[in-house]
Formats: C-alpha cells, structure tokens, sequence
C-alpha cells in the first residue's frame, strides 16, 4: 500500500484537491446548517485538510505505527464549539472517505491499471483509519458539549439566583433591582412584564419535577405553563411563567408529584420575583409534613401564613390559647385537636365532623365542650373561633405536636351518623 501511494502521490493530491473542491460544493445543497456555520472556504480548506491526513493515516497503518489523533480530536471540539451538529460532522466525514477511495482507484488506475488488485487489500485499511478519525471525533465533540452544557446550567442557576433573590433567597426587603432583574429575565427568555409566580418544593420530595411540569427548554403540552426548576439543597424552586392560565393551573401541575409545595402569588415583573419565592416559601410553611402531599396557595392560606410568618408570636399563641389541652396525655391532646381541626375544616358542622371522624355527632359535641371548657374559649363567638382556629394553625406547624401523620378523610363505606343537623356551635345560643 506504501509503495502504491508513493507512486502516485502527485497525481492523488491533484485529485484530492480536486474532490475537495466537489464536496465543498455539495454539502451547502446538502447540509445548509453545516455550509451556513463554516462558509464555503473554510469548508473547502477543512475537507482538503482532512482528505490528506487521512491518507497520512493510512500511510502510517501500512507501517504498523498508531494513528495520530490529535487533529480528529481538535476538529471534533472546535465543531461542538460552533454548534455544527455532530451528525453533520460524520456526515461530512464519510463522503470524504468514499472520495478518497474513489481518488485512490482513478490515480492507480491512471497510473497502472494492473496494480489495481494490490490496492484492494487497502480498502479495509482505509475504513479502519475513517473509523478510528471518527471515534475520536465524537468523543471530543461530546466531552465539549457535556461541558457547555454544565456551563449553561450553570449560568441559567446564576441568573435564576439573580431572579429569586440570591442562592438562600436573601434579597432584601426592597427585593432585586429592576435593571437586574429585567437583564436576567432577558437572557431566561422572560418578558419584562406578564404573569409569574413561584413554588417551593419540600426538601423532602421524592424527586425533581417531571412533565407536564417542565424544565426551559422542556417540551410538552402547549398548554402547560412553562417552569425554570432551580434545585437545591433544602429543596427545589421553581419560576413559573403563567402567561393567560389560572394560578390553580399550578396545583393541577403538581398534584401527580405528590410532593408538598408552596405557591406564591402572581406577580406582574421580574423584579417582584423575589418577593414571590419568600412567600413561596412561608405558604409551604402552612402545609406541615403532618398533613402528606399537598400544594398550598398562599392567598388561600393567610391566616395560617400570618402564623408561620411569626414563629415568637405562634408560639406564645399556642400556650396562651390552647396549653391547658397542650398539657393533657398525648392521647387525650390528640383526641381533643384533632376534633378541633376537623370542626374547623368542616366549616362549624358537627355532624359533618362526626362524620370524618367516624363518631356520633353527641361524641364531637362533648369534646368540643371540654375543649371550650380548657381554653375559656366559646365556640359560638367568632373572634374565639378566630384565635383558636390561628392556635390551631400554630399547633400543625410545630414540629412535635403530637397529631395524626395524615388528615382524618371520610370513609365512603362508612354509614352517615344518624340524627341531628349541622350546627356552626356545639353549644345552643343562651
């Protein structure tokens, strides 16, 4: 094979040069996404360089010395570096080896058609270099594009953090700067004004968000909103951008997840960003771990918010309104709160209550009044209805308290309690 090359050398780099010139004018008609990022003389000037180090390849094979590499590796990186698809690449690749080959069989035939079977046995040479030339290719191409790719996962986190306030959410009262806010926004593909909002994830969620909660970049349902998810340590937040749907649209999002959520709520700028993933992360507060798997809006969640917000307040709202049940067995503390919660939830109904709990309506009424009786709270006047009810908020969100792992839910099996009718009080008005 060496001698074979050798004899007519000359005659094959006229026809390199040549099948250079063909190919650098097929691939525009060809692979327009290739010709448009390098431009025609590039092209051209690459394909030639590449036929001719091939062939410098295949003259080192017939030697038995290893293939250099080091130029397949450069390409395939500098291409990854352009956004050259790596299919292009290979692509280009291999037409260049069928005209080498071609080259190859006009030159010896031109020179000694005879010698023609002599070049045969080169064939599987020749393969073996493209192949080798086009391993090394790729795998540069793809370590470069895996380290793009952490870059820009990188940067998309870096401005998200710009967005929501810093990595710990830290921004100030007066939240981010709008200059800022707005060029971060721009670089996500945010629009400067529209309808956002915020979730925060608890850190104990099985895993990262999956469609039709989506990523940027993320394909999916057209009408799902879009979400950039930034994950950390203590949980994952994630930027939603609404656009025309309903803030519920979010717990819909979520509710496959069976994850516990906090959503903030809609705000019109990025620069309100920040503000919105705080009280993402105060509505989270308000669904306790006790509770299971559920979102919480925060704008359906005030009250319970307003407790999360003051955690010296809450406490001394949970000894000075509920410690006389606090202090009770755990038993007899669990009985009594959970009745209370259930009361609430049911909107003042004991029937309904009784129902939940699978008691007679007479059983709620008689721990409702030993409650009443604890507290010097009465159940008929709203505002002890009001600070039990916040105590009662305040008492969820403690760790510890000693309640039921899961909320009380209605068996459907189960027989209605007989009798009675929904009272808002278990005490008749005096």
């Amino acid at each position: 094979m060496e001698r074979i090359i050798e004899e007519i050398r000359e005659d094959l780099s006229r026809r390199i040069a040549a099948a250079a010139d063909r190919l650098a004018d097929r691939i525009p008609a060809e692979d327009p996404a290739y010709a448009a990022l390098l431009g025609r003389t590039e092209l051209r000037e690459r394909i030639h360089h590449d036929l001719r180090q091939t062939v410098e390849g295949l003259l080192r094979s017939s030697r038995g010395l290893p293939l250099d590499l080091t130029d397949a590796r450069a390409v395939g990186s500098l291409r990854a570096e352009q956004g050259v698809p790596l299919t292009s690449v290979l692509r280009a690749h291999r037409r260049g080896g069928r005209l080498l080959w071609q080259s190859l069989t006009e030159a010896v035939t031109a020179h000694d058609r005879a010698a023609l079977p002599r070049l045969l046995p080169g064939a599987t040479a020749l393969w073996d270099v493209l192949d080798q030339t086009a391993d090394a290719m790729t795998e540069s191409y793809r370590r470069t594009e895996a380290a793009h790719g952490e870059r820009d996962r990188e940067r998309r986190a870096a401005l998200l953090d710009v967005l929501l306030g810093g990595p710990d959410g830290a921004a100030g009262a007066d939240g981010v700067p709008e200059p800022a806010a707005q060029a971060a926004a721009a670089q996500l593909g945010l629009p400067e004004r529209g309808r956002f909002t915020v979730v925060a994830l608890a850190a104990d969620a099985p895993g990262a968000p999956v469609p039709p909660v989506l990523p940027a970049g993320g394909t999916g349902a057209a009408s799902a909103p879009r979400v950039l998810w930034r994950i950390r340590a203590d949980g994952e937040i994630g930027l939603v951008e609404l656009g025309h749907h309903p803030l519920e649209s979010v717990r819909e999002l979520l509710a496959p997840l069976g994850v516990r959520a906090g959503v903030g709520p809609v705000v019109e700028a990025p620069a309100e960003l920040a503000r919105a993933r705080r009280l993402a992360a105060l509505a989270l507060r308000t669904a306790p771990e006790s509770e299971g798997p559920r979102t919480a809006l925060l704008d359906e969640r005030l009250p319970a918010a307003l407790v999360a917000a003051q955690t010296e307040l809450a406490g001394r709202l949970r000894q000075v309104v509920l410690g006389p049940v606090l202090a009770l067995p755990a038993e007899d503390r669990r009985t009594l709160l959970t009745t209370l919660g259930t009361w609430l939830a049911c909107r003042g109904s004991t029937t309904d209550a009784a129902q939940r709990l699978y008691c007679h309506r007479n059983t709620v009424s008689n721990r409702l009044r030993r409650l009443e009786q604890l507290t010097g709270r009465s159940l008929s006047d709203p505002r002890h209805v009001v600070e039990l009810a916040l105590a009662h908020s305040a008492v969820l969100q403690h760790v510890g308290a000693g309640l039921p792992t899961r909320p009380v839910v209605p068996d459907p099996r189960a027989s209605r309690t007989p009798g009675g009718t929904a009272r808002r009080s278990p005490r008749r008005p005096a």
